[in-house]
């Protein structure tokens, strides 16, 4: 009998275990995964979401790349070192804020090298390229893809746009300068436009860097961060055009701190569900009680309109969002 008692207190463990544990985290949580990460890119591809961040930590130690993937936006699994400059010879620091895009079974990974100062400066915006999400990724150049100041914009926090005609796009800039330029089919440069500019601002007011695009019903939402990254104040802003080139008028803050939950809310992304109206941000904040301007952390909440099209005040929350699993 008390063997019987053994066996069957072991049974009740190893099948209640899971079950408790599924049952408690019915919430991603946010921060969604563990560790100092921001200027998320989140992304679908496929059946699952992808979320792509800096690792914060001061420049020197910037020097690489991990990412997260998960199959319904509460548990995520964590692929490290996708890329590090050890495959860019050319990158020694500052590597940030990453943007990728899939096209012909390739993915294309955009990042930020070296924190460039000036034009006498080595660095920029890069490219590698794998055969999958989690890489490894290698250098597609060999060289940075913009290495210069044009209008203004130091060349950092770079986002791949794809238009709904299929071309794409590089929106970046720092500095209070936001370019878009039009990558070519195999993103070795870019095509001019037809007046010849290769580089056209698109500068908001309050703009200051982070740009982020997506269209809805037609429009095109430009959305990037304003502040300063390591304070309090730092936020997200938008505006609405017909096309991706504006002009766009700022319209709000959408995305601030809550002293109450965290502070430094900002550089965020934005991932659409297929076939829905549904919505989710993905941004980094500071944790209450935090100084260090690097202490950030990934988050995710919800996206919401109201019914002119206007984007609703996202609200930062503790508990996050509930499992959304793709078809």
């Amino acid at each position: 009998m008390l063997r019987f008692i053994v066996c069957l207190t072991v049974v009740l463990t190893i099948f209640a275990g899971p079950i408790a544990a599924q049952d408690a985290k019915t919430t991603s949580g946010n921060p969604v995964f563990e560790g100092w990460y921001a200027d998320p890119e989140g992304i679908i591809f496929g059946d699952t979401y992808w979320i792509y961040p800096t690792y914060s930590a001061p420049y020197k130690q910037q020097t690489f790349f991990d990412c997260f993937s998960s199959k319904d936006l509460v548990t995520w699994t964590k692929h490290s070192r996708i890329l590090d400059n050890k495959a860019i010879g050319w990158a020694r620091r500052a590597m940030w804020a990453p943007s990728i895009i899939e096209k012909d079974g390739k993915y294309y990974f955009f990042f930020g090298a070296n924190d460039i100062q000036n034009d006498n400066e080595y660095g920029g915006i890069g490219v590698a390229v794998a055969d999958h999400p989690a890489g490894p990724f290698r250098d597609h150049l060999g060289k940075p893809l913009v290495d210069k100041f044009h209008n203004g914009a130091q060349p950092i926090d770079q986002f791949v746009f794809k238009d709904a005609d299929g071309t794409m796009y590089l929106i970046y800039g720092g500095w209070r300068h936001c370019n878009i330029a039009k990558l070519n089919n195999d993103f070795t440069g870019f095509i001019p436009f037809e007046d010849g500019v290769t580089f056209k601002e698109i500068t908001p007011q309050g703009y200051v860097e982070g740009p982020f695009m997506f269209i809805r019903e037609g429009k095109y939402y430009f959305m990037w961060s304003e502040g300063g990254w390591t304070g309090p104040n730092y936020s997200v802003a938008y505006a609405i055009a017909d096309s991706p080139f504006g002009p766009f008028k700022r319209i709000d803050t959408v995305l601030k701190q809550n002293p109450k939950i965290a502070t430094g809310a900002g550089h965020h992304s934005v991932i659409h569900v297929p076939g829905t109206d549904e919505y989710y941000c993905i941004y980094h904040r500071r944790p209450l009680g935090e100084t260090d301007g690097n202490s950030r952390v990934t988050c995710v909440d919800k996206m919401e309109f109201d019914e002119k099209g206007l984007i609703k005040p996202i609200q930062i929350t503790n508990e996050g969002v509930t499992a959304r699993p793709l078809k």
